[in-house]
Parts: C-alpha cells; sequence; structure tokens
C-alpha cells in the first residue's frame, strides 16, 4: 500500500478502504435479522439460533492473530482481496443453504471476512496518513463501517417486508456489491515488502516497541468497553419491550440509532480527535457519553430516555476514530497488522460470551441490575485508559 503522506484527508486509498468498510460490514448483521424467518423455516430452538450467532464471533476470534500476522507478512492490498472473496463465499452460500449447518458456514465467511478485513484496512489506512492527520480519516473510514452495519438489516426491512423478497435472495444480493469492491482494491498500488518497510524509521510519536504496558492497558480499556457495550446492546430491546413497554418497532428503532448516529458522528469525532488530541479527545467523549447512559436507565419518561440513549450512543461514535488513532500510535508500523487484529479481539470474543452471562444475570437479578452494572463497567474502562494508557 502506498505509504506517501498526503497532505490531504480526501484521496483514492480512503475512498477504497471507506466503501470496502460499508461492504464488509453490510451482510453480517442479516442473521439475526431474520431469525424469525430461520426459526420457522427450519424448526429451531431459541439455543440453536443462538449457536448460530456464537459461532461465526468464535471464528472470527480464533482467526484474529492470524491473520493479523499474515497482513503484516503479505501485506494489506492482498488481504483485502481475500477479505471480499471470503464475502462473495459465504454470500454465495447462505444464498443457496438448505440446511442450518449450511448457514452456519456461510455467516462464519463473512464473520472472518470482518478478521481478515480489519487489521489490513486500519494499517493501511494510518500508513497513508501523518498522524495528526489520522484520526480525520479514521473517521471517514469508520463512518463507512457504521453505514454497513446500518444498511445489511435496513436491506432485509425492504427487501423482505417491502418487496417480499426470499431471505436467500438478500445474501445474494448484498454479495454482488463485492465484485466492484475487488476491482476498486486492484487498483490501489502493490504493496510494499515487510523487509523494505522494517528498516525506515517510524513515525514521530508512534511506538518502536509492541505489547508495551501502554498497549496493553489499552487492550484492557478496549476489553472493558466491549463487555458494556455488549451487555446493553444484547438485551436492550427486551428491556424496552418488557419494562418500558415499547413497541418492537420503535425499540428496534432506538437500539438501531447507535450505528445510525455514526454516519455523522465518525467524521466529526475524528477531526475533534485531530484539533485536541487523540487521548483527551477519546477521555471527553467516554465520559460524555456513558453519563448519558448512567441517566437514560434512571428516567420514567420513555421520551427522555430515547432522547438520552441516542445522545449516548452519538457521543460513543465520536470517539471511534480517536480510539482507532490511539491504536496505531502504540504499534510500531511493521506490526500494525497484527495490533489491529489484537485491538478488535475482543469484540469477537467477548461477542460469544457476554451474552451468555448477561443472560444469566438478567434471570437472577433483573433487566435493570444488567444496564447498572454495564455502567460501572465502562467507568471502570475509561478510568483504565485516563490513569493508565499514557501518549508521548
Amino acid at each position: 500500500m502506498t505509504e506517501k503522506k498526503k497532505s490531504t484527508v480526501i484521496s483514492y486509498g480512503l475512498l477504497v478502504m471507506a466503501f470496502t468498510h460499508v461492504l464488509t460490514h453490510l451482510p453480517s448483521g442479516v442473521h439475526t435479522a431474520i431469525f424469525g424467518e430461520l426459526r420457522n423455516e427450519f424448526n429451531l430452538s431459541l439455543q440453536q439460533l443462538g449457536l448460530i450467532a456464537a459461532i461465526p464471533s468464535l471464528s472470527s476470534a480464533l482467526l484474529g492473530i492470524p491473520v493479523g500476522l499474515l497482513s503484516d507478512r503479505f501485506g494489506p492490498k492482498k488481504m483485502l482481496l481475500l477479505s471480499l472473496l471470503f464475502t462473495v463465499a459465504g454470500g454465495v452460500i447462505a444464498g443457496t443453504a438448505t440446511a442450518p449447518w449450511m448457514l452456519v458456514v456461510a455467516v462464519s465467511l463473512i464473520y472472518i471476512n470482518t478478521s481478515i478485513y480489519h487489521p489490513a484496512s486500519y494499517a493501511a489506512t494510518t500508513i497513508m496518513f501523518k498522524p495528526e492527520d489520522r484520526a480525520k480519516a479514521l473517521g471517514l473510514h469508520g463512518a463507512g463501517g457504521t453505514l454497513g452495519h446500518a444498511l445489511g438489516p435496513l436491506s432485509v426491512s425492504l427487501l423482505v417486508g417491502v418487496l417480499a423478497w426470499q431471505w436467500r435472495q438478500v445474501y445474494l444480493f448484498l454479495a454482488a456489491p463485492m465484485i466492484v469492491g475487488i476491482i476498486m482494491v486492484l487498483r490501489l498500488p502493490a504493496d510494499k515488502p515487510e523487509d523494505k518497510k522494517a528498516n525506515e524509521p517510524e513515525e514521530t510519536g508512534d511506538s518502536e516497541r509492541f505489547l508495551t504496558k501502554n498497549l496493553v492497558l489499552f487492550l484492557t480499556y478496549q476489553a472493558f468497553r466491549t463487555i458494556g457495550t455488549s451487555m446493553i446492546t444484547t438485551f436492550l430491546v427486551l428491556y424496552l419491550q418488557d419494562i418500558r413497554g415499547m413497541e418492537l418497532a420503535l425499540a428496534s428503532f432506538i437500539s438501531s440509532t447507535n450505528t445510525l448516529s455514526g454516519l455523522i458522528a465518525a467524521p466529526i469525532g475524528g477531526y475533534m480527535a485531530a484539533r485536541l488530541g487523540d487521548k483527551n479527545w477519546l477521555e471527553i467523549s467516554l465520559f460524555v457519553a456513558f453519563s448519558f447512559l448512567a441517566i437514560s436507565f434512571q428516567v420514567p419518561s420513555n421520551m427522555l430516555f430515547m432522547g438520552l440513549y441516542i445522545l449516548y450512543g452519538f457521543s460513543g461514535v465520536l470517539g471511534m476514530a480517536a480510539r482507532s488513532a490511539i491504536m496505531a500510535r502504540l504499534t510500531p508500523r511493521k506490526q500494525r497488522g497484527l495490533g489491529y487484529a489484537l485491538f478488535f479481539m475482543p469484540g469477537s470474543v467477548i461477542g460469544a460470551i457476554t451474552p451468555v452471562v448477561a443472560g444469566y444475570l438478567a434471570e437472577l437479578m433483573g433487566f435493570r441490575s444488567i444496564f447498572n452494572i454495564a455502567v460501572v463497567v465502562n467507568f471502570i474502562g475509561l478510568a483504565i485508559l485516563r490513569f493508565g494508557v499514557k501518549i508521548e
């Protein structure tokens, strides 16, 4: 991937990264959106549906470190192409699935695609830009990911709910744009050999060593943040229905606002991080977000809750680019693929474990206790970031 430092954030390389970020997340949320269809067609229990959700996350987690190493070894361009090919294969298999195990294989390929994609794309984006411009670029890059997360379930609503398509047709339809992504990636400059990169100096402010104390503490913060987020998102819709008496449509809309707000919040957050500093801006945005979250579960009014929760999601996404930029500073350039693989690993591992633990605690103590615990976990993560992680 090109290492020429840009004077402007907008470039063909960043356009490719943002567009492929949309593509890589486009089909990842479809299987949960069609759970009702799958349950009826294959006569599945809730436990079996849970396995369909858990196995892909575990598959993605197991391959996280290996694909990070491969990204550093073979370069981002080749890994981006491999990622898109996995997505095409997953879409085709899901589109022709005749048994639940075929769908599990298909969704696993789609999730593995994200494990391949993230280390390569984030490493490539950070290499393209100087440290002072990275947050801006990563904000635009992150907006592509949030758009992809939103478009997947929305496509199910439109194609299945409005146009009366079958769920298999949705997967085949979403696999088609990957061809455009492959063509765009092929037009990127060839990756430079890693042995040449290794002899070049690191950017000013970037770490020259891997697995430093700061990196370990930052990954610890990331794990706490992921636990708190997973506890909330897993049971939010049920909480809104059972405790606050909302209809499914409204509850689902509220749960999706974090994703939708990312289209605006991610780029804004990137520019704010560039102005105020990555770590300072991340701490500010998270403190505001967690404060809104803590208050939201205490207010009796549903309208007030909705407003506070939307502000929580918006504020949290404001820090997304800063978080990714900090990860780049804490890893050497020649090992950045592995670094981002570790960065995203908590999401895969915790995404498979936390919902089970949260479900047990919800049955034991009730929904409200789960969300209060999640708030505490989030603030613990913020404290680790504030007092433990040092950015030069």
